[in-house]
């Protein structure tokens, strides 16, 4: 039976096989892979307290009576998951379960190779990616006040052919107080850091990483290793719109009906921020659907007031954001010349 340490390459040339349970396989795992559970999540909890009371032997021979009429199916999912790909299996540590389904496959004629550490030698390259990171490209953060509009110049930005990474989307979450409105942050620490090293990874090495600036937390998550610290020795882009813009896109994002519970309850969390008196003032004005006047007091007297209010960097260059479409232009500009000086 063949086996191979873990590459990168593995990734965009195999089929990769997940053999651990649905719960391992949905709080992480390697991108691109495909969940074929060798065990339910209750047999390998029943297959460890036998082996620990048992002893080896007798957990191998309940593993092989749960299992064993699933190999047939096992094995058409697989074949016709590979689709012609050499097929790569790992389970936790490139043990038993992922040497079964290995051994399984190869007996069927199945060209199959078994992850040398399984799951844990790819978390091992995850975590010394970003330990310390090393951008393989200059990092251009783009900060400003809540409702510029950053998450929406970055996504015209990536029509537009630049390189983007949007933090906030791969982490669920907007990274503010009211971040979680219309989203669902159940992604895992784990998982937050894989999507986020494959997306580096796949950062094209000849153009400048686009990203927002983040807190080192954005919702539950945390940015892993140095990333937040190479983040701030980046290119440091001001944006900057009138207070009737930012207001206005505040709306239009968060401004919907079906948001209003959500949003209520995400006020009374920056209650003691904002003080009793002033908090009950926007929760009136969220009662009575005056988006304009509550839009405008959470930007006044809670995000401007909590966000960039340390800040004593000078930024890089300053865009104007009144306008995406002329704001993607003038950055566009800025970083052709600095690529040219």
């Amino acid at each position: 039976m063949e086996t191979t340490p873990f590459s990168e390459e593995l990734i965009d040339s195999h089929l990769l096989v997940d053999v651990r349970t649905p719960l391992e396989f949905e709080e992480d795992h390697i991108p691109g892979a495909i969940n074929v559970p060798l065990l339910t999540n209750e047999e390998r909890v029943e297959i460890g307290i036998l082996h620990k009371e048992s002893g080896p032997y007798a957990a191998r021979r309940r593993g092989l009576e749960l299992t064993a009429h699933r190999f047939p199916e096992m094995v058409r999912y697989i074949a016709d998951s590979a689709a012609g790909r050499p097929i790569l299996v790992y389970c936790w540590r490139g043990g038993l379960r992922s040497k079964t389904v290995t051994s399984i496959l190869d007996l069927a004629g199945l060209k199959a190779i078994q992850l040398i550490g399984g799951y844990k030698s790819y978390r091992h390259v995850v975590s010394e990616y970003f330990t310390p990171y090393l951008p393989k490209t200059p990092l251009i953060v783009l900060h400003g006040m809540t409702g510029i509009g950053k998450t929406t110049l970055l996504q015209l930005l990536k029509e537009r052919g630049n390189s983007v990474l949007d933090l906030e989307g791969l982490a669920c979450h907007r990274g503010s107080a009211f971040g979680q409105l219309g989203l669902n942050q159940d992604l895992t620490q784990k998982r937050f850091e894989t999507l986020l090293w494959d997306a580096c990874r796949k950062a094209p090495a000849g153009q400048p990483l686009i990203l927002e600036g983040e807190s080192e937390r954005i919702g539950r998550v945390s940015l892993p290793g140095d990333f937040y610290q190479k983040m701030a020795q980046g290119i440091r882009v001001w944006c900057h719109a009138t207070l009737e813009t930012r207001v206005q896109r505040l709306i239009d994002e968060y401004g919907l009906p079906a948001y209003k519970d959500e949003m209520g309850d995400a006020l009374q969390r920056i209650r003691k921020k904002l003080g009793g008196k002033r908090c009950e003032e926007l929760a009136g004005n969220l009662e009575r659907w005056e988006m304009d006047e509550f839009m405008k007091g959470l930007v006044c007297d809670y995000y401007d007031k909590v966000y960039y209010k340390n800040r004593t960097w000078e930024a890089d260059y300053q865009l104007d954001m009144e306008d995406f479409d002329h704001a993607a232009q003038e950055l566009e500009r800025f970083l052709a010349q600095r690529s040219a000086g």
